[in-house]
C-alpha cells in the first residue's frame, strides 16, 4: 500500500514539475493554435468576399480562399511547434519523402488534383453553365480540385472526377440545351405550310430561351415522306419538359392544317433500305 502511495505521489510531483516548467508555454502554444485557425477561417472569408468584389469566378474564389486558409494553417502550425521547441526541418523532410513515396500508391486519385486545378486555371466552364461530357450533362453545381459535380434536370447529383474531364470532349452551351427533333410528313402535303405552321404555333412559345429563333425546315427526304427539322434552344433545368410541350404543340399545328406523319410502319421499311 505504501508503495502505491509512493508511486502516485512521484507521478504527482512530476506532473507539477511538467507543468511549472512547461505550463506557461503549453496555454501560450494552444493560445496561438486556437487565434491562428480563427485567423485562417476569417482570413479564407475575406479572400473570398474579395474576389467576388472584384467579380472573379465562383471556383477561382473558393480556391483563392482555400488556399489562403491553407497557407496560414500551415504557419500557425510552424509557430505552434516551435514553441515547444521542436525542430520542424526533419518533420519537413518526413513529410515530403512520405508524399513522394505516396504519389506511386495513389496516382490516380492524385491526378484528380492536377485536372481540378487545370479546370480552375483555364476555365472552360463555371458554375451556372451546362455542360455535357462523356455522356453526361447537367448543370454546374460546384468545382474542386477533386471531383466536379452536376445538377440534373431531376435534380439528381452528378459527381465526375476531374480527370475525366480533362483532355475529353467538352460541350458547354452555357445555361441552356439545344433541342434537335425531326418530323416526317407524307410527301402529298406541302412542306411549307408545315414549316409555316409550326413556326406559328412556337412563335412567343414561352419556355424557349430568349435571342435565339427556333429554326424549321426541310432536314432530309425519305422515302414518301419529306423530313422536316426543328431547332431551338431550352433552358437546361427544363429540357425534356420543354421538349415534350414543344412536339404536342408542333403536332396540334400539324394536324390544324390537314397535315399527316409518315406512318410508323413505312418509315421502319425505310430505315431497313436505307443500307441499300
Amino acid at each position: 500500500m505504501e508503495d502505491q502511495i509512493q508511486t502516485v505521489t512521484r507521478l504527482v510531483d512530476i506532473g507539477i514539475e511538467f507543468g511549472v516548467a512547461y505550463g506557461m508555454q503549453l496555454l501560450g502554444a494552444l493560445v496561438v493554435l486556437v487565434i491562428g485557425l480563427k485567423v485562417a477561417k476569417w482570413t479564407g472569408l475575406r479572400v473570398v468576399r474579395l474576389c467576388e468584389i472584384k467579380n472573379l469566378d465562383v471556383t477561382l474564389s473558393r480556391f483563392f480562399g482555400s488556399t489562403a486558409k491553407l497557407l496560414v494553417v500551415v504557419i500557425v502550425v510552424i509557430i505552434t511547434l516551435s514553441n515547444f521547441g521542436i525542430d520542424i526541418a526533419p518533420l519537413v523532410a518526413l513529410a515530403g519523402a512520405g508524399a513522394f513515396g505516396l504519389s506511386f500508391a495513389i496516382a490516380g486519385p492524385l491526378s484528380n488534383y492536377g485536372a481540378g486545378m487545370v479546370i480552375i486555371l483555364t476555365r472552360p466552364f463555371v458554375v451556372g453553365d451546362t455542360i455535357e461530357v462523356r455522356g453526361v450533362s447537367g448543370v454546374t453545381h460546384e468545382v474542386t480540385l477533386s471531383t466536379t459535380t452536376l445538377i440534373g434536370e431531376d435534380d439528381e447529383r452528378i459527381i465526375i472526377p476531374n480527370r475525366q474531364i480533362v483532355g475529353e470532349i467538352l460541350v458547354n452551351s452555357d445555361a441552356h440545351r439545344i433541342v434537335e427533333s425531326q418530323l416526317v410528313i407524307e410527301a402529298q402535303n406541302d412542306p411549307d405550310v408545315a414549316i409555316a405552321a409550326i413556326q406559328e404555333a412556337l412563335t412567343g412559345f414561352d419556355g424557349l430561351a430568349e435571342g435565339a429563333a427556333p429554326q424549321v425546315g426541310i432536314h432530309d427526304f425519305n422515302f414518301g415522306g419529306i423530313v422536316i427539322g426543328l431547332r431551338y434552344w431550352v433552358p437546361s433545368s427544363r429540357y425534356y419538359q420543354t421538349r415534350y410541350t414543344v412536339n404536342q404543340t408542333a403536332l396540334a399545328a400539324l394536324k390544324a392544317k390537314g397535315i399527316s406523319l409518315l406512318p410508323a410502319g413505312r418509315a421502319a421499311i425505310v430505315t431497313e433500305m436505307a443500307p441499300v
